[in-house]
């Protein structure tokens, strides 16, 4: 018995060691990518471009931080993009119409919620799988955005407004605030809660999870409205932002957003990752990206880069499990 206790002690304590090992390791790579870029262009460390990394990180860190808790399951939703379209259109209609942001932001945010609870509906209920349910509702979303936008774009929000996604306080971008509000909230949801903690035993061996009287199907259902929820908080400041919406506004955001969570340590296979990984993440990319703007390297081989780099975190998950 004793003999059995002690495994199981250093196996969690090898666990922990790992994972903070991997988080090092990405910490590391941030301190490398940062002074590599401060010695290849001058334009690098500057004040002003080093909060534009953060408010760009910030952006990609909404979407991808709901993201992450759907990966944690074992899930994977390809529809924020599109979900981030459709909020931000209904959103600017009815800030537009209303003249109220409140009620305009409620919208979007309410849009968002009820596509993730869609989606966890269709992967928890008639178990779809969540690759299919979320791609059908991509195309169903992008379905529903052209249709509606009929190639209109709507523009011109009031100003108040507009500080949600180009505002400023003490000097720092405030997408950079809620990104700090949104990570410690996330972080003390998925590490600290007994929610959080059957979240990665759901992930880790859902059918083991089930027996153990979690209720998987209402987690799923949490985790895919959280989802949906956080891509219409990147509607909104994506929407307070460009000051305009349009059909395809968020559409190329999901890779990235998938990317970001990966790179973070995310595992596609579930129970494993966090949303500090995926802040980790999110910076990493944007970092890069930043970088090869500044080197004024063809915005053509971004989308080949984003695809390496995902194909690069799924490959060294897999190889860090066998190992395992």
């Amino acid at each position: 018995m004793s003999i059995a206790s002690d495994a199981s002690t250093r196996s969690a304590g090898f666990h922990l060691s790992r994972e903070t090992q991997q988080l090092a390791y990405r910490l590391l790579a941030v301190a490398l990518l940062c002074a590599a870029l401060s010695v290849a262009t001058e334009a690098f460390f500057t004040a002003n471009n080093i909060l534009n990394v953060l408010r760009q990180a910030s952006l990609l860190f909404f979407l991808a931080s709901g993201l992450t808790l759907v990966i944690l399951t074992g899930g994977l939703d390809l529809s924020v993009g599109a979900n981030i379209g459709l909020s931000a259109c209904f959103a600017a209609t009815v800030i537009k119409a209303t003249g109220s942001p409140v009620l305009g932001t409620l919208v979007g945010l309410a849009t968002g919620l009820a596509i993730g609870i869609c989606n966890g509906l269709m992967v928890a209920k008639l178990r779809i799988p969540s690759f299919i349910a979320t791609y059908g509702m991509l195309w169903v979303l992008h379905g529903i955005t052209y249709y509606y936008m009929a190639g209109e774009t709507i523009h011109g929000f009031p100003p108040g407004f507009r500080q949600i996604g180009s505002g400023y306080f003490l000097g720092v971008p405030i997408p950079v605030y809620l990104m700090l509000a949104f990570l410690l909230a996330g972080t003390i949801f998925a590490q600290r809660t007994i929610w959080g903690q059957q979240i990665y035993a759901i992930g880790a061996n859902p059918v083991a999870a089930r027996l153990t009287g979690i209720p998987v199907d209402r987690r799923l259902i949490l985790v895919y409205g959280f989802s949906g929820a956080m891509a219409g908080v990147a509607s909104i400041v994506f929407l307070a932002r460009l000051n305009s919406a349009e059909g395809d506004i968020g559409e190329a955001m999901t890779l990235p957003a998938i990317a970001a969570a990966l790179i973070g340590g995310a595992s596609l296979f579930g129970g494993v990752g966090s949303v500090f990984g995926t802040f980790i993440g999110a910076l990493i990319l944007t970092l890069v990206l930043n970088g090869m703007n500044l080197l004024a390297v063809n915005a053509n081989w971004q989308p080949l880069v984003t695809g390496l780099i995902v194909i690069l975190a799924v490959w060294f998950d897999m190889v860090g499990r066998r190992r395992a």
